[in-house]
């Protein structure tokens, strides 16, 4: 599904998939949509007819998607072990390079380093950077505990790491752990909002949990959700952030409560005493 940024409306629905939908990814000028899913492929649309473009086959369930930068190149990571780069306008005759070495499924899989670079999660609990020209490992970082997703900061700089009862951010060349944040349950997806100095995360304890990513401190928690929560994501503006979870909904929260933004709106402070940004935290169902 396709939905609106700022209040979650829907917008659209790409049908096309016979098995179920694992990863999904927006080029740079959100006129491209990839998806990965269940039924050996990556399909990619146009994101606004929603009409499929391309499907792009493979041998195992696709997990993960991303669109290089130039929109040109799309990369792909499998229960196959196996990540793989797609050129978009010639991808008839296979993907452009195959990448092994991990030693389990992919988890997740990111363009870096002005495309020169692919950075991979896998369910071997490693985190590896690849030159996407040679196809060749380039670093390998382990982790103790199971990788639940990654995130790469708008610098390029810092690579968010979910993993067992940590976040840990990573340095995006030398894959180097910077700072590594306790987590009080098993954490499955994080964001970080570095103008800010803040992160979030969630996962097997329903909670959505804010840190400060300078000191490590938490910041506040709070429920929702009615069960595990799998992803979180930040806007590109950094107003707010979004969360998905098991409980069949994605929701809405804003980074500053109070302020106008979206479904938010500013409320009189003398008719509502004192209380401002009414509603907090609207949500959107997604069925």
């Amino acid at each position: 599904m396709l939905r609106q940024g700022d209040t979650g409306d829907w917008v659209g629905t790409f049908e096309g998939h016979k098995g179920a939908v694992w990863g999904v990814d927006l080029n740079s000028n959100a006129t491209k949509a990839a998806s990965g899913a269940a039924d050996f492929s990556a399909k990619i649309w146009d994101a606004v007819s929603g009409e499929e473009e391309a499907t792009l086959a493979h041998n195992h369930i696709v997990k993960s998607v991303n669109f290089s930068a130039d929109s040109q190149l799309l990369a792909t990571g499998s229960n196959d072990k196996k990540l793989r780069i797609f050129d978009l306008d010639n991808h008839t005759d296979g993907p452009l390079t195959v990448f092994e070495g991990h030693t389990s499924g992919l988890k997740q899989v990111l363009f870096s380093g002005n495309d020169q670079t692919l950075i991979s999660a896998g369910d071997d609990k490693t985190l590896r950077l690849w030159d996407t020209r040679t196809g060749k490992e380039m670093a390998k970082t382990d982790f103790s505990g199971a990788i639940g997703g990654i995130e790469l900061s708008k610098d390029g700089d810092t690579i968010t790491v979910a993993h067992g009862n940590s976040v840990t951010f990573c340095d995006s060349i030398s894959l180097e752990k910077m700072k590594e944040v306790k987590i009080p349950c098993a954490v499955y997806s994080a964001s970080l909002l570095k103008e800010n100095k803040i992160f979030v995360c969630g996962g097997e304890d329903l909670k959505l949990y804010k840190y400060n990513y300078e000191t490590g401190e938490e910041i506040e928690s709070f429920k929702g959700h009615f069960g595990p929560v799998h992803c979180v994501r930040f806007s590109p503006d950094g107003e707010l952030y979004a969360s998905g979870s098991e409980d069949g909904t994605l929701r809405l929260w804003q980074t500053e409560v109070g302020k106008t933004y979206g479904l938010w709106k500013c409320v009189d402070t003398v008719a509502s005493e004192g209380s401002v940004g009414v509603p907090a935290k609207p949500e959107a169902v997604v069925s």
